[in-house]
């Protein structure tokens, strides 16, 4: 019985092929085919070669760290040399001067304590936080070494192909900032948060808030006269004095959108002046008040405002925008933004979720991205440079001459007016909405602890919100 199957084992092992020796010819030798033996062969030396990029990676880390980067001389290499934007616009390098000649690293380590004593002024102190806790920790975030928030896309010179994306803080800034996209937002907001009835009701205030203008061309003949008295450390043309001057008005989005026009590469040391000195109104204003209005002036009771009628509050936006139209159609971005909210605002019930919106969900949303954005620019080769400490100064002497003229001009009206004016209520024709109204009336009651001066304020500072953005738009038509 064993003879059969050993027999029928035989012949199979001779004959199924690949199972016996008999099956293997001179023509096909038993052994692996070289295609599946390359791989194994080839990969031996790539992993030797990746666990030693690996090490070598890894000793390198040391030389990654923040330490590293706040010990570095040169700033890096997309700011020295350049870099080609997606589009295959080359934007040039320059040279990162900063103040007393110290390396990058410890001008960005200088940044960082700036950026903290602004986070300290919106925590502690409570001064416009809303907008200085955002760009202070956008400053923070850009002065990171090697932390990559605001570099530029990488892109292959030959295919222009991102090969590696940018930073977020870059994108903010280019898609909301450099557009000038996120000051309209911002306007939208203010417009449908603002009661324009006590400027209707008493429509002489808005010569307070014109001339709360006057500080803008002060700061910027002053920037000019600089670049005449010290050539060889500050250097501002028209463009770059204009957008100094605008600080001038107390109006933050208003300076971020004509700077961004103008004079991008000042925009971080105007934003944070702008908004620094709106934050600083209590402590600016009260001073110059009491020293140009006497105390006899500051104890003048006004007359109680008129009831505005529903109409009036819908028609004024809409005259408003036609007159910029007509006149002045530069100002129409500005101007048009706020009246759209305001419009929104008085038109009632059918379109409250609108006016909601654009005053709470929108407003925060934009304040958030617009600080970082501008937080962002708070380079030190920006900012630690006499051009910066010559901005702040003419910020501040901008911001003074405003308060300045606002109450003057309240004491020169009181020469030809019927009805008396507490010249007070001209401080507020600076667009700090509604600080310096607050100032104005707080300043008033020290003197007449029974005289109520908010309402009458509010005139000339939502006055000054229009002013501001008019002169805004004459600057942008004269130098563009």
């Amino acid at each position: 019985m064993r003879t059969p199957t050993l027999l029928l084992a035989l012949a199979c092992t001779l004959l199924l092929p690949g199972t016996g020796a008999l099956a293997q010819t001179p023509s096909t030798p038993a052994q692996p085919a070289p295609e599946a033996a390359a791989p194994h062969t080839a990969a031996a030396p790539a992993e030797r070669g990746d666990w030693l990029n690996m090490v070598v990676r890894v000793t390198k880390l040391k030389d990654d760290t923040g330490i590293k980067g706040f010990l570095a001389k040169e700033p890096p290499t997309y700011l020295a040399k350049g870099y080609r934007t997606p589009t295959g616009a080359l934007i040039p390098g320059h040279p990162a001067k900063i103040i007393g000649g110290l390396p990058y690293g410890v001008g960005q380590a200088l940044m960082i304590v700036v950026c903290l004593v602004l986070l300290y002024l919106a925590i502690v102190k409570g001064f416009e936080p809303l907008l200085l806790l955002p760009i202070g920790f956008g400053g923070l975030l850009a002065n990171m070494p090697y932390s990559g928030v605001t570099s530029p896309p990488l892109v292959d010179e030959v295919t222009r192909l991102v090969t590696e994306p940018g930073g977020f803080l870059y994108y903010f800034f280019e898609f909301g900032v450099a557009t000038g996209l996120f000051p309209i937002m911002i306007f939208m907001g203010v417009g449908a948060m603002t009661d324009f009835g006590p400027l209707i009701a008493n429509p002489r205030t808005a010569l307070l808030g014109a001339a709360a203008q006057f500080g803008i061309f002060i700061a910027l003949l002053g920037a000019l006269g600089l670049s005449i008295l010290f050539p060889d450390f500050i250097n501002f043309g028209l463009k770059e004095a204009a957008s100094i001057g605008i600080i001038g008005g107390a109006d933050g989005p208003t300076a971020i959108w004509l700077t961004t026009k103008l004079a991008p590469h000042l925009l971080g040391a105007i934003a944070v002046a702008a908004y620094s000195y709106m934050a600083l109104v209590p402590i600016i204003q009260p001073p110059i008040m009491k020293w140009l209005v006497p105390e006899r002036e500051r104890k003048i009771v006004m007359k109680q405002l008129r009831p505005v009628s529903k109409m009036e509050k819908v028609c004024f936006p809409l005259i408003v925008l036609l007159l910029c139209a007509l006149l002045l159609p530069s100002s129409v971005p500005l101007i048009g933004a706020v009246m759209l909210g305001n419009l929104c605002r008085e038109v009632g019930p059918n379109v409250a979720r609108l006016a909601d919106t654009m005053a709470n969900e929108l407003i925060n949303i934009v304040t958030i991205m617009l600080g970082l954005s501008v937080g962002s620019k708070l380079a030190c080769e920006k900012f630690l440079n006499p051009e910066t400490l010559g901005i702040l100064a003419l910020g501040l002497i901008a911001f003074a001459g405003g308060t300045a003229g606002g109450c003057l001009m309240g004491r020169l009206m009181n020469k030809f007016c019927k009805d008396p004016i507490n010249p007070l209520i001209g401080s507020a024709g600076v667009s700090a909405v509604p600080m310096a109204a607050r100032v104005s009336n707080k300043v008033g009651l020290e003197s007449d602890p029974t005289n109520f001066l908010l309402m009458h304020a509010m005139g000339p500072n939502v006055s000054g919100v229009i002013g501001s953005a008019v002169v805004a738009g004459v600057l942008y038509t004269l130098c563009k």
